[in-house]
C-alpha cells in the first residue's frame, strides 16, 4: 500500500469520534441510552449512506464529488473539521451530565454518514 486514501482516513477518524459521542452520551445520559444510543447511531448512519444517493437522484441533484480531492487541496482542511466537531460534541455530555443526548447522537451519526459516503464515492 503506497498511499492511504484520505477520504477513508477521514471516515475512520469520524467513526472513532462517533463512537466516542455514543459512549459519552450513554455514560452520562439516562439509563435508556445504553441501548438506544448505539442503535440510533447505526440506523442513522446506515440510513444516510443507503438512502441519500437515492434521494439525490430523485430530486435531480448532481452527484457530489468526494470531500478530499487532489484538485481542491483546501477541501482537506474543511473536511478535517468533521471529526473535530464530533470530538467537541463528545465533550458536551461530560460537562452537562444527566440530559438525554439522543439528538446529539443523531447529528453525529449523520456527520459520520457524510464522511462514509465520501469514502465510498472516492473508491
Amino acid at each position: 500500500m503506497k498511499r492511504l486514501e484520505p477520504n477513508l482516513l477521514l471516515a475512520v477518524s469520524a467513526g472513532f469520534a462517533l463512537l466516542l459521542v455514543v459512549i459519552t452520551a450513554s455514560a452520562f445520559g439516562p439509563e435508556i441510552g445504553l441501548v438506544r444510543n448505539p442503535v440510533m447511531a447505526v440506523l442513522c448512519a446506515g440510513g444516510f449512506v443507503l438512502l441519500n444517493p437515492v434521494l439525490q437522484r430523485r430530486m435531480g441533484q448532481p452527484v457530489r464529488p468526494p470531500m478530499v480531492r487532489p484538485d481542491a487541496p483546501g477541501g482537506a482542511v474543511w473536511a478535517a473539521l468533521f471529526p473535530a466537531v464530533l470530538f467537541l460534541l463528545a465533550a458536551i455530555p461530560v460537562f452537562r451530565p444527566g440530559y438525554d443526548y439522543g439528538l446529539l447522537v443523531i447529528v453525529a451519526a449523520v456527520m459520520f454518514g457524510v464522511t462514509a459516503e465520501s469514502a465510498i464515492r472516492a473508491r
